[in-house]
């Protein structure tokens, strides 16, 4: 394998150097160095140390007073018998109180353990057990869980915060309902805050090893229970370094919306790495809310942001959307995931805030998300006319390769297969669980389950997980694809692409459609039927269900 992947992967290399958009960096781009995520923070602190880390709902922290506020929070942690390598678990939401903890475990030398805020006691009990975390900080109103499972882990310190705790006198923006309610008294718990300014100011810790394990970042996977990927901060720099040079171009005179759940790494990443790396400010909002999107933007004069297309789409029908001045959004990525970005929906957002909604493209919480881009694919709608699914070309330093399921085999450009990844930020192995990194890792390549191709110009094609490919009379039909394709015609808003049982044909597979009026008709059945048959092979027509929703 070695001696053919050699060849392979030069011409590979040849076509994305081919392909590559002219003016756009080759390197990974790091303002300050190659450093520790934590050093970030204290160099943009020392520089810039009034503006805005973070701001939430007008409440703004200031980059003094995150470093100064994750700082204590390792003093308290170190207090708490917590030392380097160490997991701490966060259970929170989306709150300026996360990036203090996030920093502070960092700055210690200890592991993030990001924990999911919609669990129940035995999600919560299982990811506890598998960190073995002594240390877990959670937002009020998630205690009654914490005290549930506390008997059956290792915990021994809680900590506690509110939303209260971090919101303004004046909100400069809606408050959603939870963010609303009084505080709830724990007793039984440290209360942050006045704990952290209690302490006295302590020295600043030498920078963290960026070698050494950062973060737990758990993923469902495809089977079993989910899986720490163990992080390091190098990690961390890597992904913000290619994203700064490609995909987000951001700049201190930047400002990031945020609303997408930060302890899911796509929102660590937007929220907790990007901007600190590029030193500038963050809106934080609680969860998704278009009214408050729209009001932020406006006030803040966000430039950055990361939707689905489902928001974007609720974004361009909402009543209030023509009133408020969007034309600072120029760095806009998008996930197509029920509803696909297609030239139509990149219309109406040009015509609504001059800029150009791009893919976000493809990436894993094994990779830390961020493995390629399709910023500078957009002139003529090239991306979208292109075969689906594309997303782009690899970031710089990163690898792919497609490989037959059962061998191993190279399969050769334009053939389908599975899609491998070799990468910088790539993790270190799931914890507690050799068994499982072996069968994933192998010679450095990350084998992803997924199913991909790389066409003769290089470009990477995402068609799915291998578990949702259909069999229609012995061909391949990836439901991503069918999907991808539907997005297209302008009356789609949605689509959900499965297989049915078929006594002839193996699998047929059938498109739940979400579709709206044009021109005051919306397509039916044979209508969309007839589209299908322009655009596909015939083996991938899906049988059409026009639904009212998805």
């Amino acid at each position: 394998m070695a001696a053919e992947e050699g060849p392979y992967l030069d011409r590979l290399k040849s076509l994305w150097s081919a392909a590559w958009p002219s003016g756009m960096p080759r390197e990974p781009r790091y303002p300050h160095g190659e450093i520790t995520l934590t050093e970030y923070l204290r160099v943009w602190a020392g520089l810039q140390p009034e503006k805005p880390a973070y701001i939430f709902y007008g409440r703004e922290m200031s980059y003094r007073e995150l470093d100064g506020l994750s700082d204590r929070f390792a003093a308290m942690l170190k207090s708490l018998g917590i030392g380097k390598g160490d997991p701490v678990a966060v259970f929170l939401p989306n709150c300026p109180q996360f990036a203090i903890a996030f920093f502070g475990i960092l700055k210690l030398g200890a592991v993030h353990v990001p924990v999911n805020p919609l669990f129940r006691e035995a999600e919560l009990a299982y990811e506890l057990n598998d960190t073995g975390a002594t240390v877990i900080l959670a937002l009020d109103s998630l205690m009654p869980l914490v005290r549930a499972v506390q008997g059956g882990t290792k915990l021994r310190s809680v900590l506690v915060t509110a939303f209260a705790d971090m919101l303004p006198a004046a909100p400069t923006l809606p408050l959603p309902e939870q963010l609303t309610k009084l505080r709830i008294p724990c007793p039984d718990a440290t209360d942050l805050l006045p704990a952290l300014l209690a302490l006295p100011q302590p020295s600043a810790l030498p920078p963290a090893d960026l070698d050494a394990a950062a973060a737990l970042n758990y993923t469902g996977g495809t089977t079993g229970m989910p899986k720490g990927c163990v992080h390091t901060q190098r990690d961390m720099i890597y992904t913000a370094g290619t994203s700064l040079a490609t995909s987000f171009a951001l700049s201190p005179d930047d400002v990031v919306l945020c609303f997408v759940p930060v302890f899911w790494i796509a929102g660590e990443d937007l929220a907790l790495i990007l901007p600190i790396v590029a030193g500038c400010p963050t809106v934080l909002l609680a969860r998704w809310d278009p009214a408050a999107v729209l009001k932020a933007v406006e006030c803040y004069r966000v430039s950055c942001a990361y939707l689905l297309v489902d928001n974007a789409v609720e974004l361009l029908e909402h009543p209030s959307a023509g009133g408020f001045d969007l034309t600072s959004l120029d760095k806009v990525r998008v996930s197509s995931f029920v509803k696909k970005l297609n030239p139509d929906v990149r219309a109406r957002w040009r015509a609504l805030t001059g800029s150009t909604l791009i893919e976000a493209a493809w990436g894993m919480t094994e990779t830390h998300t961020m493995d390629t881009f399709s910023v500078g694919f957009q002139e003529g709608d090239y991306d979208l006319h292109s075969e689906p699914v594309f997303v782009g070309l690899p970031m710089p330093g990163t690898e792919f390769k497609i490989c037959d399921f059962d061998t191993g085999a190279l399969r050769p450009l334009g053939q389908e297969g599975e899609l491998c990844v070799r990468t910088p930020s790539l993790l270190k192995g799931y914890w507690n669980k050799p068994d499982e990194s072996a069968a994933a890792l192998r010679d450095g390549w990350l084998h992803t389950g997924d199913i991909g191709r790389i066409d003769e110009e290089g470009f990477v094609h995402f068609l799915g997980r291998r578990k949702e490919m259909l069999k229609v009379r012995g061909m391949s039909v990836f439901p991503a694809e069918i999907e991808a394709l539907l997005g297209q015609h302008p009356a789609v808003l949605g689509s959900g692409v499965i297989g049915r049982p078929d006594p002839d044909k193996g699998q047929v597979p059938v498109a739940f459609v979400h579709v709206r009026p044009i021109d005051g008709t919306a397509p039916g059945r044979d209508e969309m039927a007839a589209w299908c048959r322009t655009r596909m092979a015939a083996y991938k027509v899906p049988e059409i269900r026009i639904v009212d929703g998805l």
